[in-house]
């Protein structure tokens, strides 16, 4: 049984044939001609999740996981407004959100109606295209919609994929149904285009990157790519360029160089000058490091190339001379018969430094008392090989990044906004489909304030949560500024007394805890038995200890 509405009909059918099947929805009555059609037509994977903000970042980890465009849909009024952080996130990832939201006739907007609020153009900034749908539906209404809804469709994942909105006034009946299939909708294809570099431009291209003495790589923020990972050891062993990336580079590269913050600090307090790159070469997405960044605009390069094959103009590091409009694949295929410099000094002086620092980081480890730190080193030597670890956003992402982990390990973040509120939802919806066990490495702050991501029935065995609770917001004390704040204890670092264990009782997870070394030891054992099922591990540290010991990593590595 499908809705009696042909703007949904041929909204539906719309994503089914250009294979949007999956599907998840807020419950709600302006949006049952949509939940009706979808649910009812049985030609899609519909996944319920209550709670809007937390839907739509579940359905971000999802669409992540299956790599495709995933759809949220919606009812009227505050629930549309509730998608908004999760869609600006996926904006700035790069991730095809297709987003529908009902929404009230627009002769009711502002006339005191219930669940009625301004919904045309409320993504504006996020999204990459918005249609309203119109509430008419004569032959001439439904063809032009027809068109719109599938340059949205290709829109999403054309060029640099992101999000989508498709708003639809319902007048009511809501709720007439129909025992009928589907409309067929004539569909619009949009091919994408492969861009390769010229001949005279790679030519140019060639000659600047074999002048170079000193040439650095940049790897953002990316899905595994083997192939790339194979690419890049053969350009650093012909060139001696240098890659630096973080691990949610997901490059598993012997060759490049990782552990960026520490590395900074001894770089900074040796010869920062020897270490500046000629010709900077950048691709991907965000960089955790805020000292990278400061180094590379204070010791700006002569040249900075960006890959991009969407022609963005990010000047992150304030160097930006050239956007190539190709993708790093090719661009590193095309360019490798080019190369005739072989200059391993650069590259040589990278990770001999890079030898020296992480030699010092675990030694440091090693030694120092139960801490954030520490915790998360173990964590480390304890993951699953080939797993997904999720990294929480504030302190655990960069723990995480000065920790060692196994070279197989895939890394999510959501670092397109970097914010707390749907680290868990996203890794959630990730798991969801996913085959490997998940980890979700998350601080009590940002667990508690998404919590209601358990609150769905897709939670599977293969989830692992580990909460590091350290009693607040510690990232302050980790920073310079808050920490000498009067208004620290309060309004930064926000005292949290809570445990996550009633948490996971609420939601039927298993839950472990550690307040030791030793503890930590058995609970890491338990948490990744075979037999184990969703699980909670809360880890508690204490603030001071993970404020001293952190900053004397760094003091130590300068040193």
């Amino acid at each position: 049984m499908i809705s009696n509405k042909k703007q949904v009909q041929q909204l539906a059918a719309l994503l089914q044939q250009k294979g949007i099947h999956d599907i998840v929805i807020s419950p709600g009555s302006r949006n049952g001609p949509m939940i009706h059609t979808l649910a009812g037509s049985n030609l899609f994977n519909c996944r319920n999740v209550v709670d809007e903000r937390s839907a739509a970042y579940f359905a971000l980890g999802l669409a992540q996981s299956l790599n495709k465009s995933v759809a949220i849909v919606c009812s009227s009024g505050t629930a549309t407004l509730n998608y908004t952080p999760a869609i600006a996130e996926a904006f700035y990832l790069n991730v095809p959100l297709i987003v529908i939201t009902a929404d009230r006739p627009e002769y009711w907007i502002d006339q005191l109606e219930n669940q009625c609020i301004k919904q045309k153009g409320i993504y504006t900034n996020f999204v990459k295209k918005e249609y309203h749908l119109p509430l008419e539906e004569s032959e001439e209404e439904l063809s032009y919609a027809a068109r719109e809804i599938n340059e949205c469709l290709n829109m999403a994942v054309s060029g640099r994929p992101g999000p989508v909105h498709i708003n639809v006034p319902l007048e009511e009946p809501l709720h007439d149904l129909l025992d009928e299939d589907l409309p067929h909708i004539k569909t619009v294809e949009a091919k994408q285009a492969i861009y390769t570099i010229s001949d005279s431009a790679l030519k140019e291209l060639a000659t600047a990157f074999n002048s170079a003495k000193k040439i650095m790589i940049l790897a953002g923020q990316q899905n595994p790519n083997t192939e790339l990972e194979k690419l890049f050891a053969e350009l650093t062993k012909k060139s001696g360029a240098v890659v630096l990336k973080e691990h949610l580079a997901n490059l598993n590269n012997e060759s490049s160089c990782e552990s960026i913050d520490t590395l900074m600090a001894a770089i900074l307090a040796d010869k920062p000058t020897d270490f500046k790159p000629e010709l900077l070469i950048t691709f991907g997405g965000h960089f955790v490091s805020k000292a990278l960044k400061q180094y590379l605009r204070k010791n700006k390069a002569q040249q900075h190339w960006h890959l991009s094959p969407s022609n963005e103009h990010y000047d992150t590091y304030q160097s930006l001379t050239k956007v190539i409009q190709t993708d790093t694949v090719t661009f590193v295929k095309q360019l490798l018969p080019e190369v005739t410099t072989n200059n391993q000094d650069y590259f040589q002086r990278w990770k001999n430094k890079e030898k020296e620092v992480n030699q010092f980081r675990d030694n440091y480890i090693s030694e120092i008392t139960f801490s954030d730190l520490k915790v998360i080193a173990k964590v480390g030597q304890s993951i699953p090989e080939n797993s997904i670890v999720h990294l929480g956003n504030s302190s655990p992402v960069r723990y995480a990044l000065i920790a060692d982990w196994p070279k197989n390990i895939q890394f999510m973040s959501n670092r397109g906004t970097s914010g707390i509120d749907g680290s868990m939802s996203t890794a959630v919806g990730f798991a969801s489909v996913s085959e490997k066990i998940n980890t979700v490495l998350i601080g009590d702050l940002s667990f508690f304030y998404d919590s209601n991501a358990l609150w769905n029935n897709y939670i599977g065995k293969n989830l692992r949560i580990i909460v590091i609770n350290n009693g607040g917001g510690n990232i302050f004390s980790l920073i310079k500024g808050p920490g000498e704040s009067p208004a620290f204890q309060q309004h930064f670092y926000a005292e949290n007394k809570f445990s996550a264990k009633g948490i996971a009782q609420t939601f039927g997870l298993d839950y472990l805890s550690a307040e030791n070394e030793t503890q930590l030891k058995t609970s890491l054992t338990k948490l990744y038995s075979s037999k184990t099922r969703a699980t909670i591990l809360e880890v508690f540290t204490d603030a001071e200890i993970n404020t001293e010991t952190f900053r004397g990593l760094f003091k130590f590595v300068k040193q």
